[in-house]
């Protein structure tokens, strides 16, 4: 049960990160902070992260011989005729690239130092025929990286950067200042120390939060029928975790899935006992 929640965690944290590249294309598209250039050229070096992001492709990845991409929140198989189309993943990443190298305003700031060149000229060997067909544009970004690998940009002039800073988060630490021992002391008494009614409590709304029936809306297919493979709409009791089109295909199924929902229900048991002995 553990190692299933984990799983979980592991492959929404995965997803996330994804939806966070699309992001961060927008925030490209839309720079026109000063602020907000100076953090993501200087302080976070966006586009070499880009450039790790090309190299290593996390939403591509071969499973059993099989070519398999992260495509609409999951992982699709691509026959052998697509495996060189672009994804809409590859797509944010390339566009970001061309918005912050290619704007005026960011090749003034960023430091071309030979480290950071380094790594956007190894972007060449990503720029096929293929690839810039597919994304015309990029045959701006491939010139600029033609141009940088025969000159020596000048370093960027230091100025004076006006950042706004976050009321509330200045507020908090001016009024919390040499207070944070006396309040990690109050959270561990408070927060982490509950009572076995206050676990209880939390319990109950952990459950309400994760119900299954609201949650199964959110799923992107219906789920199919353990014994069939039809369309179900009917989930066993016990486990919570197998579907079943029918009362008849659960029946039939029922000898196959028992040991399966006898050590789920066994699972779950434990976790409830732990969390009131806790």
């Amino acid at each position: 049960f553990i190692e299933e929640l984990q799983m979980q965690k592991a492959a929404l944290e995965f997803d996330i990160s994804l939806k966070a590249v699309s992001v961060l294309r927008y925030i490209t598209e839309h720079a026109d902070s000063i602020s907000v250039i100076n953090r993501m050229l200087c302080t976070h070096n966006v586009p070499c992260v880009l450039v790790q992001l090309i190299d290593s492709c996390p939403w591509g990845r071969c499973n059993k011989g099989e070519v398999q991409k992260y495509i609409k929140g999951k992982w699709q198989t691509i026959p052998a005729e697509d495996h060189l189309k672009i994804t809409t993943l590859d797509g944010q990443v390339w566009l970001s690239l061309y918005n912050l190298l290619l704007r005026e305003e960011c090749q003034r700031k960023y430091d071309f130092n030979s480290f950071n060149k380094s790594q956007l000229l190894r972007l060449r060997g990503f720029l096929t025929e293929v690839l810039v067909d597919q994304l015309p544009n990029l045959v701006e970004l491939q010139r600029f990286l033609a141009h940088l690998a025969v000159t020596e940009p000048a370093p960027p002039k230091k100025e004076l950067i006006l950042e706004q800073i976050p009321k509330i988060w200045s507020y908090i630490a001016k009024e919390n200042a040499g207070k944070w021992k006396a309040i990690a002391k109050y959270q561990v008494k408070e927060t982490f120390s509950l009572s076995d009614s206050d676990l209880r409590q939390q319990a109950q709304r952990l459950a309400q939060t994760y119900n299954l029936d609201v949650m199964e809306g959110l799923i992107p297919e219906k789920p199919k029928c353990g014994s069939c493979g039809r369309e179900a709409a009917k989930r066993c009791s016990r486990c919570q975790k197998e579907w079943y089109c029918h009362r008849e295909c659960q029946v039939k199924h029922w000898e196959k899935h028992k040991k399966a929902c006898q050590l789920m229900a066994d699972a779950v048991k434990i976790q409830e006992e732990r969390l009131m002995k806790s």
